[in-house]
């Protein structure tokens, strides 16, 4: 007697079904160069800084042309974030300051949705970025600070202030 196993008994189907489970789950760790910051309103100076450096080659006009403001986004950086910023309740005022000692920075800020840019460039006389605004929703914000020609390096101190 020749004996088939029915096509219902495909023995690996069983992978099948676990790789696209795995394919299908989506990654909810969100990873940066140098860290995250968890911010509630009235959190102390200190808890709102972070420091880091620039380099990188990555535009960061490939992520936003222009915020939603449009303003134009600038600068180089890595394509990873350095800063993820997790804010556990909405902020009616928020200023993000980065301080390199002058030299000529560049900021975006992608909201939790993705499509929330905010970019900033120079803060008046100092070359340094900084960007301030309005109507911060909770949730995890990604952050870049570049510079205007690709690959320099610059340490710095980003500093988030609630307004």
């Amino acid at each position: 007697m020749n004996y088939r196993r029915p096509p219902h008994h495909f023995p690996g189907r069983w992978i099948v079904a676990i790789v696209a489970a795995i394919i299908a789950t989506p990654a909810t760790a969100e990873t940066s160069h140098f860290g995250t910051l968890s911010l509630s309103p009235g959190f102390e100076p200190l808890e709102g800084r972070v420091t880091g450096h620039t380099g990188g080659s990555y535009s960061l006009s490939e992520i936003s042309r222009r915020d939603r403001d449009k303003n134009p986004c600038v600068g180089f950086a890595d394509p990873q974030p350095d800063h993820i910023l997790t804010l556990t309740e909405d902020f009616q005022h928020i200023n993000i300051k980065v301080k390199s000692g002058g030299h000529d920075t560049t900021i975006l800020i992608q909201g939790p949705d993705d499509n929330t840019i905010r970019c900033g460039d120079d803060t008046g006389t100092n070359k340094d970025a900084s960007f301030e605004d309005t109507d911060f929703k909770s949730g995890t914000y990604k952050i870049w600070v570049g510079t205007f020609n690709p690959g320099i390096r610059r340490n710095y101190t980003l500093r988030v202030q609630e307004k």
